[in-house]
């Protein structure tokens, strides 16, 4: 081989190893890169997700307890405006956490949230109308207090999803 193509041979694989030496580190790089992405975007959507169950959560109990603590009162004849109030109050805080988390928790999540949203739903439909005398046939607090005890177990079972959903296991 002559002096002069072992120098452009030389200068070729001298030439390819520098070109790599930028390309791969930029290539590493990039993968690193997407990785960081790939890793931020799971911690935001568990945070997102863990936000809207602790809303859903909360203003789930809360509906329901105000709306046993209505028939209670209805019950006992010492229901008031006030009362009132709070359980419309607590009732659209709860259907506004239910709407957004609809958005983004998992569909299994929805299931059982959509299971105690009926009941809870039945029973405060219910309450209004024996609130306003529009009661149906049997419909009364004792009645619907019955009812509403079906909603336990489902915040139970929907609270139990969403803490498998974020990784919490009971021993």
């Amino acid at each position: 081989m002559s002096d002069a193509l072992a120098t452009a041979i030389t200068a070729a694989a001298g030439l390819g190893g520098a070109l790599l030496g930028a390309v791969l580190p930029q290539r590493f790089n990039a993968r690193e890169r997407a990785a960081e992405a790939e890793l931020t975007e799971r911690r935001r959507s568990f945070e997102e997700r863990r936000e809207a169950y602790t809303a859903m959560n909360r203003s789930s109990e809360q509906f329901h307890t105000l709306l046993k603590d209505a028939l209670h009162r209805m019950r006992d004849g010492v229901y008031t405006d006030e009362d009132r109030t709070r359980l419309e109050e607590s009732r659209r805080e709860y259907r506004d956490r239910y709407a957004a988390a609809q958005m983004i928790v998992p569909l299994r999540v929805m299931e059982a949230s959509r299971a105690l949203n009926r009941v809870l739903a039945e029973v405060d439909a219910g309450a209004k109308r024996v609130d306003r005398g529009l009661g149906r046939d049997g419909e009364s607090p004792e009645q619907l207090l019955i009812t509403v005890r079906q909603a336990e177990p489902r915040l139970v079972a929907m609270r139990t999803l969403m803490r498998e959903d974020l990784g919490i296991l009971d021993a």
